[in-house]
């Protein structure tokens, strides 16, 4: 029988215990995080699996998954046959213009050397090189040719010029194109473009380009408007954002505000469209929604729940952001990475029913999609769910691989939409791709002076990359647009500059 102060110690000794015990716990979340931080700054950022070993070769880190359980199910793995396109220099476009520069012998070499006969030319070698003609600036003199009455004086009359987008400027619809797609598409800041312009003996300080981008985003309003409603009249719409710096606005300058993304349409009707905002509210996102009826696919951000609640949406999750989550067990615990590869697996095996159907030569029809994965991925899913369910009470919640189970369990609903509508996909890659280019291009521009060249920033992003969806060259589709705008009044007018309206036009 234990006296008081017995008591007394074995409380001590215990509390001591639970200490240590909550700091090694403490220090292992550490480690994760560093090592999770490391990989993001040194390590590949690309989200490609690396191969795991073979069977007869152990795993480079611990086996031992330091919560136990979960034994990895049996596979057998079946590697398909495919083909490699030969690799070598792929053919010159036929369509470019050809200059034959012909190669002749003198007159001397033209006699035969033995019998003193003069050859005969039977044909000829050819090869062809890429020649580059630099860039042109020219002058457009719009010249009005003025008439007066001979007899009176007192009548006369003006030819009319065609109505300019931006009237009081001096720049034509090319030049304007030209400085918008090489920010916008190609990441090229307006203060590399004063100097290129300089070179060629024109200038064009950046703060003049800087405003005619802002008026060019107000110039554009209705075409957006206009994609916009067409946006929300589809069956579905792909929802993300990211960070964006404005320097002159409310909040502080160093503090984040958000480009929204939305990507949606039809087949022949893609539509992607940016929108600037200060907040990442769900306030930003119910007005950017308003209206809309169809299936509503994001990652897990809880504003998007909120609006798909509110209006009644069939909400979609992505699998490759949880796909990402188990990535990310990998590089930051490497204790639980066996297990993070079982996780893998299963969803690499979803993936592979979608690159089936892909890849088939006939485009498989809606039925025949929602077939294949009634059919091959709701029996994966299953699986992995019951995976899920036995391994994550054994998880620390706190842990890499805790969160990564817990969020996948958490989506769960959401990330099972894709099988029983066809026309949804698993993930929302597409929006994410079409975020890509906006990223490119801000680590080249850093930032956003004021919200109005954010504002049509984000106009000027969708003409682009929407022109890009439907397979329009954007320097073309934008030159068309702004030397046609100006003279559109009604719906009709507005509907025929839409991208996939003038794809004719621009070729």
């Amino acid at each position: 029988m234990f006296n008081a102060n017995q008591m007394h110690e074995k409380t001590d000794a215990d509390q001591l215990i639970a200490r240590v015990q909550l700091l090694e716990q403490t220090n292992g979340l550490l480690e994760q995080e560093n090592r999770w931080l490391k990989q993001q700054l040194f390590g590949r950022s690309s989200e490609k699996r690396e191969n795991p070993p073979p069977a007869n070769q152990p795993w480079l880190f611990n086996e031992a998954e330091a919560v136990g359980g979960a034994d990895e199910p049996t596979k057998s793995i079946t590697i398909p046959s495919h083909s490699r396109k030969a690799r070598g220099r792929k053919p010159i476009a036929a369509d470019l213009p050809r200059v034959d520069i012909v190669y002749d012998l003198a007159d001397d070499d033209k006699i035969c050397p033995k019998d003193g006969a003069t050859l005969t030319c039977i044909g000829d070698e050819r090869s062809e090189q890429l020649d580059y003609i630099p860039a042109k600036v020219q002058v457009l003199r719009h010249i009005r040719l003025k008439y007066a009455c001979p007899c009176c004086s007192a009548h006369m009359a003006v030819a009319e010029k065609p109505p300019q987008l931006l009237p009081r400027s001096n720049a034509a619809p090319s030049l304007l194109a030209h400085i918008a797609c090489a920010k916008f598409v190609d990441g090229l800041p307006l203060n590399r473009q004063e100097k290129q312009f300089h070179r060629l003996g024109l200038d064009l300080p950046r703060a003049t380009t800087a405003n005619w981008m802002i008026k060019l985003g107000d110039a554009v309003i209705p075409i957006v408007n206009l994609l916009n409603d067409y946006l929300l009249d589809g069956p579905l719409i792909h929802c993300d954002e990211t960070t964006l710096q404005v320097l002159r606005s409310k909040k502080a300058p160093s503090s984040d505000h958000f480009m929204w993304v939305r990507a949606g349409g039809t087949e022949n009707q893609k539509i992607l469209l940016f929108d600037y905002a200060p907040s990442r509210s769900a306030e930003i996102a119910r007005r950017l929604l308003a209206d809309f009826k169809g299936t509503l696919l994001t990652d897990g951000y809880q504003a998007y729940d909120v609006v798909a609640g509110a209006q009644g949406l069939v909400h979609a999750g992505c699998l490759a952001h949880v796909r990402r989550y188990f990535k990310d067990v990998i590089k930051a615990q490497p204790e639980a990475s066996r297990n993070a590869n079982i996780a893998l697996d299963y969803i690499g095996r979803v993936y592979g029913v979608e690159r089936d159907l892909r890849e088939q030569k006939i485009p498989p029809t809606a039925a025949e999609r929602y077939e294949a994965r009634q059919r091959r991925s709701r029996p994966i899913m299953v699986e992995f769910r019951n995976w899920l369910d036995e391994i994550a009470p054994k998880l620390l919640p706190e842990s890499k691989f805790g969160k990564a189970v817990h969020y996948a369990l958490g989506q769960w609903t959401k990330l099972l939409v894709f099988l029983d509508d066809p026309m949804v996909p698993p993930d929302n890659n597409r929006c994410e791709n079409a975020i890509r280019p906006f990223v490119v291009g801000r680590r080249a521009w850093l930032f956003c002076d004021t919200q109005a060249g954010a504002d049509a920033s984000a106009r000027l992003y969708s003409l682009v990359e929407s022109a890009k969806a439907n397979g329009v060259e954007p320097h073309a589709y934008l030159t068309h647009l702004f030397t046609h705008l100006p003279s559109a009044s009604t719906v009709e007018h507005f509907e025929a500059l839409l991208p996939w309206n003038v794809k004719s036009s621009t070729h």
